[in-house]
């Protein structure tokens, strides 16, 4: 597939300098999509509701089906899934790779290629599929589970690529010697390790679903798709497009499957015991990913996992008080605060030096709380950023506002409230709220509360605040962290925390760009460095253990 080779070169080159670059446009434009795009992906999507997934039908089953998703916004989506066969399934899966293996790194890549193109032609489809099984607003479930998705699909192509060609294939190799030079060829062929599973989270199916995907295939592997039950659809589509290009290749398409389940199955640790998988990309809770993390030790499993943390925030000082109140309260607001780079907790010291003058702690909690509560005030406004709430746990942390404030002995600055969605009465939403607590009050803000709860957390100074990062952070994780400071200094020092924490650091955002958002080939997501997860995308680390690299020598 040599039509690829100019886009491989493009976006090496891009990954090599960290600049911006995106191949996949994040606007649902029907001017870059088509004037049909958006009626056509929704008619798609529809066309999956009430019955049987045809595209998976030539996955080994063992003639039983699955499905149990119901969107967040209210209506059940009705598909079903056959089940996998698994020992067919990963027999299929071993047998696929040698020819896949043979093809050459370039080739992989260049197929994996074809299949992102796929994917992004069908971004509109995918869309709707995001939205009804995450709960995501609609324009976040296309920017974010389509386009955004796919870049960082591509991301993990190239950057697998990179590491395999860092080997020649063919190098002659000299020694000086008296009489005359011993001389070897020496071939390097890349190997990969086996059988790749990735499993899948309900919030975010895609984004954090393909850059695992795509680095174990690119690498030689064949996938194993393991989704969340509820946000089956999006991974599906994505496998049946992945498997319909392979075929078209010439390769088998058992290289991806769809392993489907029901609720509490329990078919991620099954499969993470068969001998036929040697990695795992995980994405969920921390006390399933601690359970892989260990077994992968101990059965030999390289284990990629991003599990939960508690995202921290430290104010000192502000020039752009108006500017860095919206950007926390959109910060907040995204999503409902269910993502893992949302912001939690907010240190703040006793007074806050800003272009408005010198506010107190709780002068600074009430501008934030009213700062969320006018962008979140408009209920039809509103869901387009907050989208649905996507499971009870989310429910009941919303609701428990009073209740940690008096727990922890603070107060409510800012309660969550119940959003009306003018298109789907059924969904639950909720706008963020907020909690003022002193920073002694540590059993309550270490734990992570995932959904729209935010503390605001009273320290002596900054240089507490700052200390309480690199503890929280080191003990609890975290997938980001941000400062305001007009000190450079305090910047200073706040990056030194930063990387004793092992965390990527954002400094004074107050524009378009916002501390839950990470842009393919430049930014890390996550470091690897923390608890809150043991992998980054997408660095040499995310790839250079998904292959071998394997020596055939002789004299010449």
């Amino acid at each position: 597939m040599t039509k690829y080779q100019q886009v491989l070169d493009e976006a090496t080159a891009a990954l090599a300098t960290r600049s911006y670059y995106s191949r996949y446009p994040e606007s649902p434009s029907p001017k870059i999509y088509g004037e049909t795009a958006a009626a056509d992906g929704q008619a798609a999507y529809q066309a999956y509701l009430g019955k049987p997934f045809a595209a998976l039908a030539s996955q080994p089953t063992d003639g039983s089906v699955v499905g149990s998703e119901v969107s967040p916004y209210g209506p059940v989506l009705g598909v079903t899934y056959p089940r996998l066969d698994l020992d067919a399934g990963l027999a299929a899966a071993k047998a696929a790779i040698p020819a896949w293996r043979d093809a050459g790194a370039r080739v992989r890549a260049a197929v994996c290629v074809e299949i992102i193109e796929r994917i992004n032609a069908r971004s509109f489809e995918l869309a709707n599929a995001v939205m009804h099984t995450s709960g995501q607003p609609f324009v976040m479930s296309f920017q974010a589970g389509g386009p955004n998705a796919q870049d960082r699909a591509l991301e993990a192509v190239i950057a697998g690529l990179v590491e395999m060609e860092r080997v020649p294939e063919t190098a002659i190799w000299e020694k000086p010697g008296r009489d005359a030079p011993l001389r070897m060829r020496k071939d390097y062929k890349v190997v990969p390790r086996g059988v790749a599973m990735v499993v899948g989270c309900n919030t975010f199916p895609t984004w954090n679903g393909y850059p695992g995907l795509f680095a174990s295939l690119v690498c030689g592997n064949a996938v194993v798709v393991k989704p969340h039950p509820h946000a089956v659809l999006p991974l599906a589509i994505t496998a049946a497009i992945a498997r319909e290009v392979l075929a078209e290749e010439g390769f088998d398409p058992a290289l991806v499957q769809i392993a489907a389940e029901g609720d509490g199955e329990g078919l991620a640790k099954t499969l993470a015991e068969r001998p036929e998988i040697a990695i795992i990309d995980y994405t969920g809770g921390p006390t399933f990913g601690a359970w892989l993390e260990q077994h992968g030790a101990a059965s030999g499993q390289t284990v990629y996992t991003e599990k939960a943390g508690v995202n921290t925030i430290v104010v000192d000082s502000t020039d752009d008080l108006k500017g860095a109140l919206a950007n926390l309260a959109f910060s907040f607001s995204l999503y409902t605060g269910q993502m893992c780079t949302t912001p939690q907790n907010v240190y703040v010291q006793a007074t806050v030096p800003t272009n408005e003058g010198e506010l107190s702690f709780d002068e600074f909690a009430d501008r934030l709380g009213a700062a969320v509560a006018r962008f979140t005030g408009d209920d039809a406004r509103a869901v387009e950023l907050l989208g649905a709430t996507v499971n009870p746990q989310v429910r009941a942390n919303a609701a428990s506002h009073a209740q940690i404030a008096e727990q922890a002995g603070g107060r409510v600055v800012l309660a969550s409230r119940e959003v009306d969605h003018p298109a789907y009465p059924d969904a639950v939403c909720r706008a963020p709220g907020l909690v003022a607590v002193d920073a002694a009050a540590e059993a309550v803000y270490t734990k992570e509360w995932f959904g729209p709860v935010a503390f605001l957390i009273k320290t002596d100074s900054t240089e507490q605040s700052l200390e309480r990062l690199v503890t929280t952070v080191r003990e609890h994780g975290a997938m980001t962290a941000s400062v305001y400071s007009t000190d450079e200094g305090v910047l200073e020092e706040a990056r030194e925390a930063a990387a004793a924490a092992g965390v990527a650091l954002s400094e004074n955002l107050t524009g378009g760009v916002f501390v839950n958002q990470t842009a393919a080939f430049s930014d890390f997501h996550g470091t690897g460095a923390n608890p809150a997860a043991n992998a980054a995308y997408t660095d040499a680390a995310f790839v250079a253990n998904r292959f071998r690299i394997i020596t055939s020598r002789r004299h010449i």
